[in-house]
């Protein structure tokens, strides 16, 4: 059982002032909190905490991945309202412009890895979204190929930091049975962005302009709401636990606690070279970029090729643009249930399996059947959403089994970065001259999806030797070869006396104490 710490005034004091400047280099504050005594933590503090931080943090997060996800798929609709015509756009060079954003993602992700590290949340996170926005804005003012290139670039550019960033800000902020729903939460506004994608395009479509087409006006209205929510978030965000000005001092103190049992850390400004050699030795590090690359490839057909597969259907244009909100309404659901699964379950790859086997069906679907009777050829479509529910729960099982904030930042970075260069290769795969069927591309997704699986499977049996290494270390240190994971209990339990000593201060692999989840 924990107790009050003696000294918990005088820390209080250090977290008060420290709040009153969230620039401050948050590693003064985590080091001042992660030195304390243990202080006593009930399970109604743990559920009030975790909702002031949902209405802050979590509000945010789902707001901005939501811009960042509209931003991206307005392009698919683009070329729906005479983008190509309008550009001049011929043969791949419409491929090419959907693949230079994941470009520039994969390019900047390197640099994502430091700057999640060493620049505060909350100066870090505006300007991204202020970058990608003036970016998305620009593309309206584009008549040519070379245009679109360069404006798609920097919305790649500065979206590549965003899903690295918000891993790392769930697993600062949140117990690790906590973060599925909450990834999925934000996550799962890819489906909510696909709708309002569509349900904009179909309305801003009807806007008649002698000076903007129909698609720059979609690309105008979607930049400009992204721009304006720049300051919104630097107004309202924090940086970490120890300078949440939501929470009250001694609230500060026990947010830290409530995390201590995740064995991961809380952040730090310190970027640790060691962290990084750790994350190339370990097998576990392949495995995860591995299944964000294929993943993603199967991802950019519905993001790029989405609404140019439906227009082949027959339809016009803005029955197509309404055609997809069923999609994102699927996409949205499957997120939401399969992590909620996940969590209940504490499991995440047999969710994750039973997610890629839809996919695989809807391929074989699109694949196999004629684009007419059209409800066949339809459904496949819709069965593609399946594979929505897997990037939160991936996210989500990464970051719940990487300890040390260097490394969460670079596992992340090179999680989006396998993510991106899924991104660049799906759309390459489906040729102007295959349409409207694009059958040589989804026979190669087809066959990526099914590779995934076995991923998936490696990485538990890696996973589940990692575990009985880690027993092993803790016999040879003196210590029981079994401890229980209170991390993934779905209320707060308190942490075994002993245990816990090097939550906030060693990675995962350094750590005896460490439990890796599947």
């Amino acid at each position: 059982m924990t107790t009050f710490n003696p000294n918990v005034e005088a820390n209080e004091k250090a977290h008060v002032d420290y709040a009153e400047d969230p620039e401050k280099d948050s590693s003064v504050g985590a080091a001042n909190t992660t030195t304390m005594e243990r202080v006593e933590l009930t399970e109604e503090d743990d559920k009030r905490i975790c909702r002031k931080t949902d209405k802050v943090i979590l509000v945010i997060l789902t707001w901005v991945y939501f811009l960042q996800i509209l931003d991206k798929s307005v392009l698919g609709y683009g070329s729906i309202f005479g983008l190509q015509k309008d550009t001049g756009l011929h043969g791949n060079q419409y491929s090419l412009v959907g693949s230079i954003a994941p470009i520039a993602q994969l390019a900047f992700q390197p640099i994502s890895a430091v700057l999640i590290v060493k620049v505060p949340h909350r100066i870090l996170m505006p300007i991204l979204v202020l970058g990608w926005g003036i970016a998305q804005t620009s593309m309206a003012a584009c008549h040519s190929y070379s245009g679109l290139l360069a404006t798609r670039f920097f919305l790649g550019l500065f979206e590549g930091a965003c899903l690295p960033l918000f891993g790392v800000i769930t697993n600062q902020w949140y117990r690790r049975a906590e973060q599925p729903i909450r990834v999925a939460t934000w996550y799962g506004t890819n489906g909510l962005a696909t709708i309002a994608a569509a349900a904009l395009s179909y309305g801003l479509g009807h806007i008649k302009s002698d000076s903007l087409h129909s698609w720059q006006i979609i690309f105008l209205f979607v930049g400009l709401v992204t721009i304006v929510t720049a300051p919104f978030l630097y107004w309202k965000i924090d940086n970490d636990v120890t300078s949440a000005r939501f929470l009250t001092a001694h609230e500060k103190v026990q947010a830290v606690e409530r995390l201590r049992a995740n064995q991961t850390g809380i952040g730090s400004r310190e970027f640790e070279w060691s962290h990084a050699y750790e994350v190339l030795l370990e097998p576990k590090t392949y495995l995860w970029i591995s299944m964000s690359l294929l993943l993603n490839v199967g991802a950019s057909v519905t993001n790029t090729f989405g609404p140019l597969i439906l227009s082949g259907l027959g339809y016009d244009k803005y029955t197509t643009s309404l055609l997809n909100m069923p999609f994102g309404a699927v996409q949205f659901l499957i997120i939401l249930l399969a992590s909620y699964a996940a969590q209940k379950a504490r499991l995440k790859a047999p969710i994750l399996l039973f997610l890629v086997a839809p996919v695989i069906a809807g391929l074989a679907v699109l694949y196999t059947l004629p684009r007419s009777p059209i409800a066949p050829p339809l459904v496949g479509y819709y069965l593609l959403a399946f594979l929505f529910g897997s990037n939160p729960l991936i996210v989500s099982w990464i970051v719940g089994n990487t300890a040390g904030t260097t490394k969460k930042s670079i596992i992340m970075s090179l999680y989006n970065a396998g993510s991106s260069a899924g991104n660049i290769i799906g759309p390459l795969l489906f040729n102007a001259r295959d349409a409207p069927d694009y059958k040589p591309g989804l026979k190669a997704v087809l066959g990526i999806f099914v590779a995934l699986a076995a991923v998936v499977g490696l990485q538990v049996l890696n996973l589940v030797v990692l575990n009985k290494m880690q027993s092993r270390k803790r016999v040879a240190n003196g210590k029981v070869a079994t401890i229980v994971d209170t991390s993934m209990e779905s209320r707060y339990v308190n942490e075994e006396e002993g245990l816990g000593s090097h939550a906030f201060d060693l990675t995962d692999r350094k750590n005896d104490e460490f439990v890796y989840i599947y």
